[in-house]
């Protein structure tokens, strides 16, 4: 029965994606706890970004299921055969599912609050006035209260992804996917993205977020999946990950960005 206590956040079978003939996703199969955070790591052109998408239903897929919380996500299951959801069955799916991406997707012509309002009003047909005192807490939440009745052009980039997180946060959901959250920021603007993604782990969120950013696969991630060409090659605590890593490109990729943060660390 979907929803009970005891399933995964997140449950993924066999997972597969193919772009022509390149296979971009290769038999990953994981479960996510409920609470659980998630850093998905890897070189750029991994997979991360498309497994993040496949979980929201926002890429068809070509073999196996994504389940959320118990209920297939994307398809309705017909014998052997899986046959994928009319669009609006798949919008009410995505209704739980926060998706933040690296490039905010405000509405240019709304205030921050009447973004975080548009889904709760339009989506979930929230009385205005209980949508607007939702809008209000969570920017306050992400530290934003003053700037509810600003323009994203009157935002800097930090601020805007932190509108980007409330507004995915204000359709409730049960579990938030982060594609790459402080790419477009520079690291002054990522510190501020950060300490709200940390907010939202202590608050035990369910999170997945794909991201180059070591501080939040370092400090705060429980677990990380490392990927290389569609295959998740290693699956491991986060402390152990970045201590032990045992696939020879997980060693690699650890060693080059401790450098890096050694390098900065000395040109401080």
């Amino acid at each position: 029965m979907a929803n009970r206590m005891d399933e995964p956040a997140i449950r993924i079978q066999r997972l597969a994606k193919f772009r022509g003939p390149l296979q971009v996703l290769k038999d990953v199969t994981l479960d996510v706890p409920r609470g659980q955070v998630v850093a998905l790591l890897g070189p750029s052109g991994a997979g991360k970004s498309t497994l993040l998408r496949c979980i929201n239903h926002l890429e068809t897929i070509d073999g196996g299921k994504i389940f959320v919380e118990g209920e297939l996500i994307g398809y309705r299951e017909r014998g052997d055969a899986l046959h994928e959801l009319p669009d609006l069955a798949s919008s009410r799916q995505r209704q739980r599912i926060g998706m933040v991406f690296q490039s905010f997707n405000l509405f240019r012509h709304l205030s921050a609050l009447d973004n975080v309002m548009a889904g709760p009003v339009h989506v979930l047909g929230l009385p205005r006035g209980e949508a607007q005192a939702r809008a209000q807490a969570l920017l306050a939440q992400v530290g934003l209260a003053e700037k509810a009745k600003a323009y994203p052009n009157q935002l800097s980039g930090g601020q805007q992804q932190r509108v980007a997180i409330a507004r995915a946060l204000a359709m409730q959901p049960r579990v938030m996917l982060l594609d790459e959250p402080t790419s477009a920021l520079d690291p002054e603007l990522s510190q501020e993205v950060i300490a709200t993604i940390r907010q939202l782990a202590d608050q035990g969120l369910t999170l997945m977020i794909a991201t180059h950013e070591m501080a939040i696969a370092a400090d705060f991630a429980d677990r990380v999946l490392f990927m290389v060409q569609g295959e998740v090659v290693e699956d491991a605590p986060a402390r152990r990950f970045f201590s032990a890593p045992q696939h020879e490109r997980a060693k690699a990729f650890v060693a080059r960005h401790a450098g890096a943060a050694a390098a900065s660390a000395t040109t401080d």
